[in-house]
């Protein structure tokens, strides 16, 4: 279903993958990859939007880059420009929106992870981007300022997860909402960090997995137009 794609970027190329709905036209959403790259999981992922009826799009973050190695996959963190990144992230949901299978003027992000970071920090940046799910997303390396949040925000988190605490989404589902910011946070009692990636067996919750995908598409579904 879905394919390899280039996209300008930064007046360069970056390339991502693709998928389409079988309608022929959907509303665009960009997925953001795990610091694994972008791995045939990420690509699953954006395939499920698909077929869900979403034109969907998983930039290569990385640039060819893959690992299974916690060890390689935390280097390349470290050495992935956050600016960079985000900037290839809209490039990747403004050639979505002028493609001719889009139906919609704005687009979904969701991000996994590291991308769960970037997706926050995206939809700070971009104010055509109008609903952001974030799965567990922790990324050190950018400053958000979140008055420039204009999109529904959804924050997904395991109460199992050392990594990114729920205690810390929902403080920041309280600080938004001070604001007058449209957040929403679910957190699933026996759920750890990365608990979606079903290639993961010993963090995967199929339970918790089935209600974050559902609660994601109502967010898209609601806000992507």
């Amino acid at each position: 279903m879905g394919q390899r794609v280039e996209f300008p970027s930064n007046g360069q190329t970056s390339s991502g993958y693709l998928a389409a709905p079988a309608s022929g036209k959907g509303p665009a959403i960009v997925v953001i990859q795990e610091w694994w790259g972008l791995v045939p999981h990420i690509e699953d992922v954006v395939e499920r939007f698909a077929k869900e009826g979403f034109l969907a799009i998983a930039p290569d973050l990385f640039h060819g880059k893959t690992t299974k190695s916690p060890d390689e996959a935390g280097k390349m963190v470290m050495e992935l420009d956050a600016e960079r990144a985000a900037k290839e992230i809209i490039a990747a949901g403004e050639s979505l929106l002028q493609r001719p299978e889009c139906s919609s003027k704005t687009y979904g992000v969701v991000g996994f992870c590291m991308g769960g970071g970037l997706a926050k920090y995206v939809a700070t940046k971009d104010p055509k981007v109008s609903a952001a799910a974030s799965f567990y997303g922790g990324f050190k390396k950018v400053d958000t300022n979140w008055e420039n949040l204009r999109g529904a925000l959804l924050l997904i988190a395991g109460e199992k997860d050392k990594g990114v605490p729920p205690e810390g989404e929902r403080a920041l589902a309280e600080k938004l909402k001070a604001i007058g910011k449209n957040v929403t946070v679910k957190t699933y009692p026996n759920a750890d960090h990365a608990f979606f990636n079903d290639t993961r067996p010993e963090v995967y919750n199929a339970d918790a997995a089935r209600d974050a995908w559902k609660t994601t598409l109502e967010l898209f579904r609601a806000n992507v137009k």
